[in-house]
C-alpha cells in the first residue's frame, strides 16, 4: 500500500535526527514537514542544546516540547540547518517561502556549515519555477519590483491578507522558469526594497533527504 504524503514526511524527519550531533545548537526551518522533525527531536531533546528557529510558529512548536530557542544573533555557527523545500533541483537549489518565512530561513540557513533538506519526492524538479517563487519586499516598493519581475517574464501578485513575521509583502510570481538560480537570486536581491528572494542557491542543500514509496533517498550535492 502507498504511503500518504504525511507518512513520507514523517520517514524524512525521522531520518534527519541522524544529522543532528550531540550537544548540538541545530537549525529549525519552518513547515509542515518541519513540524515532524520538530516533534521527532523531541525525542532526543535531552541530546541537543538548542535550537535556532526560523519562524514564530517553528519557535512556539519548539518551545511546546521543552526545546530551548536561541536568538540568531546569541550565536556565531551552527552546525546544521534542517528544512524543507517547495521545490528542489538536482544541484541543491530550492524554491522556499511558501509559508511565508524565507528571509529569517535564509538567515538561519546562512548561519549553518550545512543544510538538509528534507522534502517528499514531489518537490524534486529539473527546473525550478513551477512553484511560486515568494519575494518579501517592503510595501512602498510593491509597485516598481512587481514591474521588475514582469520584465524578467514572471507573473508577479501580492499574496492576499499576508504580512511576514519582518512586517512586509510578499509577492508570489508565476511563470518563471529558473534555468540559473544563483544568477537570479543576485539581480533580485540587488533591486532596492527587496528584502530577500525565496531562491536558494548561495545557501543551497547540503543534502537532500527525499521520502520515496521505497523509503528515503539521499542526494549529496
Amino acid at each position: 500500500m502507498a504511503m500518504s504524503q504525511d507518512e513520507l514526511k514523517a520517514l524524512v524527519a525521522k531520518a534527519a535526527l541522524e544529522h543532528v550531533p550531540e550537544g548540538a545548537v541545530v537549525g529549525v526551518g519552518t513547515g509542515s514537514t518541519v513540524n515532524m522533525f520538530i516533534d521527532a527531536l523531541a525525542t532526543i531533546r535531552s541530546k541537543v542544546a538548542g535550537a535556532v528557529s526560523s519562524s514564530v510558529k517553528s519557535t512556539e512548536r519548539l518551545l511546546g516540547h521543552g526545546i530551548a530557542v536561541l536568538e540568531a544573533n546569541a550565536v556565531a555557527r551552527i552546525p546544521v540547518y534542517i528544512d524543507g523545500a517547495d521545490e528542489i533541483d538536482h544541484g541543491g537549489n530550492m524554491i522556499k517561502g511558501g509559508g511565508g518565512a524565507l528571509t529569517r530561513e535564509k538567515i538561519v540557513a546562512d548561519l549553518a556549515d550545512r543544510f538538509v533538506c528534507i522534502a517528499d519526492a514531489s518537490k524534486l524538479v529539473k527546473t525550478l519555477g513551477k512553484f511560486p517563487l515568494p519575494v518579501e519586499v517592503i510595501p512602498m516598493a510593491r509597485a516598481q519590483i512587481m514591474r521588475r519581475l514582469k520584465d524578467l517574464g514572471g507573473d508577479p501578485q501580492p499574496r492576499h491578507n499576508y504580512v511576514t513575521d519582518n512586517g512586509n509583502q510578499i509577492l508570489d510570481v508565476r511563470g518563471l522558469s529558473i534555468t540559473d538560480p544563483l544568477a537570479m537570486e543576485t539581480a533580485i536581491n540587488q533591486w532596492p526594497g527587496v528584502v530577500e528572494v525565496g531562491i536558494f542557491a548561495v545557501n543551497r542543500a547540503s543534502v537532500c533527504l527525499l521520502g520515496t514509496p521505497d523509503g528515503v533517498r539521499r542526494l549529496d550535492f
